[in-house]
């Protein structure tokens, strides 16, 4: 049965509404998973049982598009004789989980997704997770229909992702990840919801085991660098295995050695899996032993501590039969010193922001951020780049209360965890985009009298504030975190790609030990504009009636063509000035907002007051066109409407650069003489409509119809 869809049809603006209004609701919290794509898990399955059907899933069709669109793409020899096939026609006794969901039912297969694998092995470890993510109660026995459902985490929410269970296959075998007991399917089907959620099995190649552990836990993640790992990191690791932390480990590669083997069977650019971490007496002494798990369900290390080394024979028997399994099922032990010299970086995603030092788990507070670079208005790039920095999306932290004075490690001050995570990048990848390097600035000394106003920062606060806390490097993960100890005090964040006017959505996410006041910082919408001087025919200079006269023609009335030729003539004869020339639509729009009297022309008072605003205008694009291009770059023209005597946020920057900027990202003369005098004509219709002065005005259906449509 085809999954029925329901078209809503809404704008931008009120679907954002909408969201913000489902979440405070807590629609997208665990106990309330948002229904992915809109499909109902219940309603679907109790809808194929009275029909006596399986499901098929059309939001993730059992086809070409969903496998991929490279290597895995239509045309691809990878692809040549796939299958799609129920479990039920594969065998007779298909089991979603047969004697309990373990990792060695994770095994890999055509796809290079073993850092996913790594994850959903550690998963297995934690049934209380396990069970958050694969819920109890679905079976190929009571009540099947064909249609399975899991919940991830994306981005701050958790969301419900129903799928059928037509899986692909080549020659009767699980094309990808398969369980050691061939009759179990709950990792495959678990695989193909993640595959749907990123647009492809294919999306599904390469990356980190923190990416999934996040996905499945709603954790944040740390990473180690073993090459300068803590004195500390074999304790670290021991407590957050008795934390219920996902850990993954991996060997540094290059495109060239990826997936090579070292001399002891270690794969290079692999994603494995920490499992466990014990302690074992060897020759009358303590020995650090870590076990780590091959999602290939194969290929296991040859050293010391494997599954037939002498190491074993040493250790007192019922230690050894208690940790040993010789077996090639893909895990082994290895001594810890080994682990160190043979790995390059060790992944730990922590089910709430506990440093692992602590020895008492606390309870933090979270803030999200969501936001978004866009190109020409939101993307500053980093610090590297003081013109365009100031431009990036800044969140204010006030810190007041430090930590509580119970471990001598601890640092004195207000604890607490940044992390910014770039968002779709891996369902967009069909589309060539790939992740950004991403990182973060704090500053600290806002100044006083900005203290508690929600006021963007400009250029100058940047140019002669150093950070105080920062990443190390812009990393191209789709997370980037750091823990910080502040003293008390107000903090701006600003998170950045590298380079300028590169484009995405990112997730900020903080947490702090202590309550802390948080806020995005954007400008107050507001226009300090000069009262305008409307002169009446006989006030206005003789030279100009003159000019008018010689324009107009006979009517004396400025049409929308005339007034046309008019700009693109003078215009022309400034050759500072770049421009494609004064369109009819945009003289169109400025005769319909000066036009007072409704007849679609402008008279002599109309065509002076434009005049006069044309001639301001042109002023301030002077002025700051600093790099007398003879345009205006996405800074200059937000320098240029605050001179101007507009305060706009930043939507409304973000909508001008969409609306009125050429394909570079720069606006021209004539294209800011539109803005700027659509801007100042709004402005002051409100003022004149908000006679109450308290920032509401009342239309009815007409007066909004007026106002849009014409003006």
């Amino acid at each position: 049965m085809a999954e029925e869809f329901t078209p809503v049809y809404c704008t931008g603006v009120s679907a954002q509404v909408q969201r913000k209004r489902d979440k405070e609701l807590g629609l997208g919290s665990h106990e309330n998973a948002i229904k992915y794509m809109g499909q109902d898990y219940e309603k679907l399955r109790a809808k194929c049982l009275q029909n006596g059907v399986l499901f098929r899933d059309e939001a993730f069709p059992a086809g070409p598009y969903s496998l991929g669109y490279e290597e895995l793409g239509p045309k691809s020899s990878k692809t040549r004789g796939i299958k799609w096939k129920r479990p039920t026609e594969l065998m007779s006794n298909p089991r979603f989980i047969e004697d309990g969901a373990t990792r060695t039912d994770i095994c890999q297969g055509a796809l290079g997704d073993c850092w996913l694998l790594s994850a959903i092995a550690s998963l297995t470890l934690n049934k209380t997770l396990l069970h958050r993510v694969v819920p109890y109660g679905q079976s190929f026995q009571d009540g099947y229909a064909g249609i399975f459902h899991f919940q991830l985490w994306q981005y701050g929410e958790w969301l419900d992702v129903v799928v059928d269970d037509l899986l692909p296959t080549q020659n009767g075998d699980l094309v990808f990840v398969h369980s050691a007991q061939h009759n179990e399917f709950w990792s495959a089907l678990l695989e193909k919801a993640y595959a749907k959620v990123n647009g492809s099995y294919e999306a599904l190649t390469g990356g980190c085991t923190s990416e999934a552990s996040e996905d499945f836990t709603g954790g944040v993640s740390e990473w180690y660098d073993l090459d300068r790992a803590p004195k500390d990191l074999y304790q670290i690791i021991l407590k957050a295995l008795e934390r219920g932390s996902l850990l993954g480990c991996a060997i540094d590669s290059s495109d060239l050695d990826r997936e090579t083997r070292t001399f002891e069977h270690l794969v290079k650019g692999h994603a494995y899996s920490v499992t466990d971490a014990k302690q074992v007496t060897y020759k009358g002494q303590l020995v650090n032993l870590i076990r780590i798990r091959n999602p290939w369900g194969q290929v296991e290390w040859t050293g010391p501590w494997s599954d037939n080394s002498s190491e074993w024979n040493k250790v007192d028997p019922r230690e050894r039969d208690r940790l040993r399994v010789k077996m090639e099922d893909g895990e082994f032990w290895m001594s810890f010193g080994d682990f160190l010299h043979e790995f390059s970086r060790l992944e730990i995603c922590n089910l709430t922001p506990d440093a692992l030092r602590s020895r008492t788990l606390r309870n933090w507070n979270t803030t999200y951020f969501e936001g978004s670079w866009r190109r020409g208005s939101t993307a500053g790039g980093c610090r590297n780049y003081p013109a365009t920095f100031w431009l990036n999306p800044q969140f204010k932290i006030k810190l007041e209360e430090v930590d509580d004075e119970d471990e001598e490690t601890r640092e004195l001050g207000c604890s607490f965890l940044l992390a910014l995570m770039q968002k779709n990048r891996r369902r967009e990848r069909r589309f060539g985009r790939k992740l950004e390097p991403i990182g973060f600035e704090v500053y600290e000394n806002v100044p006083k009298k900005l203290e508690g106003q929600p006021v963007h920062f400009k250029r100058d606060f940047f140019l002669h504030h150093a950070s105080q806390a920062r990443l190390p490097i812009f990393s191209n993960l789709r997370e980037v975190s750091n823990r910080f100890c502040l003293p008390p005090g107000e903090y701006v964040v600003v998170p950045s790609t590298f380079k300028p006017n590169r484009e995405g959505d990112f997730l900020l996410r903080f947490f702090s030990e202590k309550s802390a006041d948080t806020q995005e910082l954007d400008d107050e919408i507001q226009a300090n504009l000069p009262e305008e001087e409307v002169l009446s025919e006989g006030e206005i200079d003789e030279n100009f009636k003159s000019l008018f006269r010689r324009l107009a023609g006979k009517d004396m009335q400025i049409s929308v063509k005339e007034l046309q030729t008019i700009l693109n003539r003078i215009t022309s004869k400034h050759k500072d000035l770049r421009t494609d020339g004064f369109s009819l639509e945009s003289c169109r729009s400025m005769v319909n907002l000066m036009d007072r009297d409704g007849n679609g022309k402008l008279n002599l008072v109309e065509f002076n007051i434009l005049w006069n605003r044309i001639l301001n205008y042109l002023s301030i694009f002077r002025k700051f066109d600093v790099d007398k291009s003879g345009s205006m770059s996405s800074y200059e023209m937000r320098m240029a409407i605050e001179a101007a005597g507009f305060k706009l946020n930043k939507m409304l920057h973000k909508l001008i650069i969409a609306r009125y900027s050429e394909p570079d990202v720069t606006v021209n003369f004539d294209s800011f003489v539109c803005c700027l005098m659509r801007l100042e004509t709004m402005f002051r219709f409100f003022k004149a409509l908000d006679t109450n002065q308290d920032g509401v005005v009342n239309f009815n259906l007409f007066k909004w119809l007026q106002l849009t449509m014409f003006a």
